[in-house]
């Protein structure tokens, strides 16, 4: 009885190993598929890529192409303006600068400066003038002024080498520039009609301002003080002028007046000098110009060398 129980068992469990089980029969399965799946999409795949069709290119009609280009050029970055020096040579007659000036007004220049002088030649009179603009337009004007029948010639400085002259007048004030500054809050409460509100307080840095500039008025210190810092204010400008070819013409109690001829640059870096001290007023004259003269040297003697003097070919044996 025992025998045949343990056959049946052993009978039993080679039939569970011969047989796979359900699971793995699934998992198998569904390996296959999707191998099977993969091959099918990429086989479309390839025969999609093999049978697509390129699509046509569309072509151009003329009219497109031309607007096509217009489109994409980039625009011409405008030309900057820049100073032009003309120097015109007139008639002497009544009215001659009045004509000028209106041909250049008409064409919208920034004149800059004008200048009208005698030349020492009976008749004949020079003007001097300044321009801002581009330089097809300054020699369209140019031609336009030429065409004048009171006009000689006109003549284009721009490029040439110059000595260029402006003078200068300027009235600087030797008292401080505290005065100076409580000169000009005086005018600027004249002269504006603003007015205040009410609830209105300076901030604290203009107090501080205010309370320094009270400090160091000229009212505020002995006489003798304020007479010192006078004297060392006008000694400065003095200086000052002295340094950039200049003088002092006139003196007063409250400011002096310096004159200085130099070229239209130095007259700016030196009123950026004075400035500090209160410029009251200034008077500047336009520009003169005339070309540099070419200086012309004798031609040099070309130097030989001792073998281009002597040929040794002609010297004697020995």
């Amino acid at each position: 009885m025992a025998s045949r129980t343990l056959g049946g068992i052993t009978a039993a469990t080679r039939s569970i190993a011969q047989t796979p089980s359900r699971t793995g029969l699934r998992w198998i399965s569904g390996k296959r598929q999707s191998e099977s799946a993969i091959a099918i999409a990429n086989q479309a795949l390839r025969h999609r890529l093999a049978t697509r069709t390129e699509a046509p290119q569309q072509s151009w009609s003329p009219q497109a192409a031309v607007s096509n280009i217009l489109y994409e050029t980039p625009v011409p970055e405008p030309e900057p303006t820049k100073r032009h020096i003309l120097n015109v040579l007139v008639q002497d007659d009544v009215g001659i600068i009045a004509r000028v000036s209106s041909i250049l007004a008409a064409r919208g220049f920034n004149i800059q400066s004008m200048v009208a002088c005698g030349t020492g030649v009976s008749d004949l009179a020079r003007i001097n003038i300044v321009l801002i603009g581009h330089d097809a337009v300054i020699e369209q004007a140019r031609r336009q002024l030429e065409d004048m029948v009171p006009v000689w010639a006109v003549l284009n400085f721009t490029e040439a080498p110059l000595v260029q002259r402006e003078l200068l007048l300027a009235k600087v004030n030797i008292l401080g520039p505290e005065y100076f500054e409580e000169l000009l809050a005086h005018h600027r409460e004249l002269a504006s009609s603003y007015a205040a509100e009410p609830g209105e307080e300076p901030s604290l840095h203009e107090q501080s301002l205010e309370q320094a500039s009270e400090d160091f008025h000229p009212s505020q210190l002995a006489a003798s003080e304020a007479l010192r810092q006078k004297h060392e204010h006008l000694e400065s400008i003095t200086y000052f002028a002295k340094q950039f070819g200049g003088r002092v013409l006139d003196i007063s109690s409250n400011s002096c007046t310096v004159e200085l001829s130099a070229k239209p640059s130095r007259i700016d870096s030196f009123l950026k000098l004075v400035s500090p001290f209160g410029l009251l007023e200034s008077a500047r004259s336009g520009l003169m110009a005339l070309p540099r003269s070419p200086l012309f040297a004798p031609p040099k003697e070309k130097e030989l060398e001792a073998e281009e003097v002597v040929d040794a070919s002609q010297l004697p044996p020995g």
